[in-house]
């Protein structure tokens, strides 16, 4: 799981959530699209909040468990 320090980000690039999950790219955006990973734009830069990013594993690790 993803652990916070002073100096992470507070958001993060959809490149970097693809490296988190190890998901593809049309993934991470079917997950955005569903709103099952939740997001916002800045201009033309998505970005994914930390907090939705470890939401989303949370719920997944429940699902499975």
């Amino acid at each position: 799981m993803l652990t916070v320090v002073a100096s992470d980000p507070q958001v993060l690039t959809v490149p970097e959530v693809m490296t988190a999950l190890r998901l593809s790219r049309s993934k991470v955006y079917d997950l955005i699209r569903s709103g099952t990973l939740p997001s916002f734009t800045e201009g033309r830069a998505r970005r994914i909040p930390l907090d939705a990013l470890r939401t989303y594993i949370h719920n997944k690790l429940e699902e499975a468990a």
